[in-house]
């Protein structure tokens, strides 16, 4: 089992206020969150410092950062639904999580808290699920289940409902992709009530109030993936949502398991893909178990600092040098430093200051480009 020591961190209410007005200003993603506060210790002095970093990133204008009443608002309101806002340091936020470089730092967790420290598999797959596939993915929930895993999912139609409610008297763990009172389809609503009130939990980074988009669900999905020691995907189509948590899960160093499935049908062919480039091939929960049984008996690898001093300021000139090579096309930040012929500190300070002033685009695998 995992042998991460509980946290006992409790934040104060000024710092979580705080974090949450960071987190909730624009431009300020986890990423940079974490960026922040590594360069200025806490909160209060990264909203003190955000006009400035933006300004010489670029910004013709300050963007808006959030107000006390209004973080104090989303608090207030959450409690009311039964939602903590939790930091990774503090106990309940899922362990794995936690040693993502872009956990969110204030999770909205509703629920059986408890129930997210447990060991976690997540499984996905086709929205149109056919009915093989939505009792293959029922009978594996329910034998990961029956062995001690909780099963954490999208709560999409499918696949993942399918797991959901066969996972239901084990603990289950919906990862939603708006926020805790905007559940996506509105029809599962009922099945989160049910996965609440029978010991699961239901996790996410949005505002209460925040209808998912698009663009929403793939951040959900690393919350899948990340939270979990490997992905079960179970029928996907090429170019499928399942596919891409798929490959979030392979960046952040978890196991991708794959179940096989008819050349003639659509639904198979992401998985089958996978199979072919080396995800696990399942066909019962046994190949899950036998291989996250050896993580399962290593220590969680923490987070480990960039080594650079607090609050360094570019020269102008190092500046330039940076943005000039930066462009529409992503760059790997390794390949970024080595031409700037600059610092790492250096670097990332200057696209810290491109990202909040709104100038910097983040992609999977360490990719920065230019917007």
């Amino acid at each position: 089992m995992d042998t991460r020591t509980p946290d006992t961190t409790k934040l104060t209410d000024a710092e979580r206020i705080d974090r949450l007005r960071l987190i909730r200003s624009d431009n300020v993603g986890p990423r940079t969150f974490r960026s922040l506060l590594r360069h200025f210790g806490n909160a209060r002095i990264a909203l003190d410092r955000l006009p400035e970093l933006a300004r010489r990133g670029g910004a013709a204008s300050a963007g808006r950062i959030c107000g006390e009443d209004d973080a104090r608002g989303e608090l207030a309101a959450s409690k009311r639904i039964g939602v903590s806002l939790l930091a990774p340091e503090e106990a309940g936020y899922p362990p794995r999580l936690a040693t993502l470089d872009d956990a969110p730092p204030l999770l909205g967790v509703r629920g059986a808290e408890a129930t997210l420290t447990r060991p976690m598999i997540a499984v996905v797959g086709s929205r149109n699920a056919s009915g093989a596939g939505l009792k293959f993915a029922g009978s594996l929930a329910r034998d990961l289940a029956d062995a001690g895993f909780v099963i954490v999912s999208g709560l999409a139609r499918g696949i993942d409902q399918a797991a959901h409610r066969a996972s239901i008297a084990g603990g289950t763990v919906a990862a939603l992709a708006g926020g805790h009172d905007k559940i996506y389809p509105p029809e599962h609503e009922d099945l989160l009530a049910d996965i609440i009130v029978s010991g699961g939990a239901a996790i996410s980074e949005m505002p209460l109030g925040h209808v998912p988009r698009a663009r929403d669900f793939p951040r959900r999905n690393r919350l899948i993936s990340g939270a979990a020691l490997g992905v079960v995907v179970v029928e996907a189509a090429h170019r499928s949502g399942s596919l891409i948590t798929a490959r979030i899960a392979a960046e952040q160093g978890r196991e991708v398991f794959a179940v096989p499935g008819s050349p003639l049908d659509p639904r198979a062919a992401g998985t089958n893909d996978l199979i072919k480039q080396g995800a696990t091939l399942v066909t019962e929960a046994s190949d899950v178990i036998g291989a996250v049984e050896p993580i399962m008996a290593r220590p969680l690898a923490l987070r480990e600092p960039d080594d650079e001093p607090l609050d360094v300021e570019p020269e102008a000139s190092d500046r330039a040098r940076i943005v000039a090579l930066l462009g529409p096309s992503p760059v790997l930040l390794d390949d970024l430093i080595r031409m700037a012929d600059a610092s790492p500190a250096v670097v990332r300070a200057v696209l810290l200051e491109l990202e909040l002033a709104g100038r910097l685009e983040r992609h999977g695998g360490g990719l920065v480009s230019i917007i």
